[in-house]
């Protein structure tokens, strides 16, 4: 999956949860693919500040200040 699909997943698992609609059993694994999916997004999320960091040092810093 990519980050957005991710996080729109996300969105839907925590309105599920505080609708209280859904069963102790099904709010728990529901939980449990939320915090899969949360953990994965960081993950994303880190790997893109890795790639930026990269870009940045290879056209140096003076260069995007001005």
């Amino acid at each position: 999956m990519n980050l957005e699909k991710d996080m729109k997943r996300l969105e839907v698992i925590a309105q599920t949860l505080d609708s209280g609609e859904k069963s102790l059993e099904e709010c728990l694994k529901l939980y449990e693919e939320g915090v899969k999916l949360a953990k994965a997004c960081l993950d994303s999320l880190e790997q893109t500040k890795g790639k930026i960091t990269e870009i940045k040092e290879g056209i140096g810093e003076e260069d995007l200040n001005g």
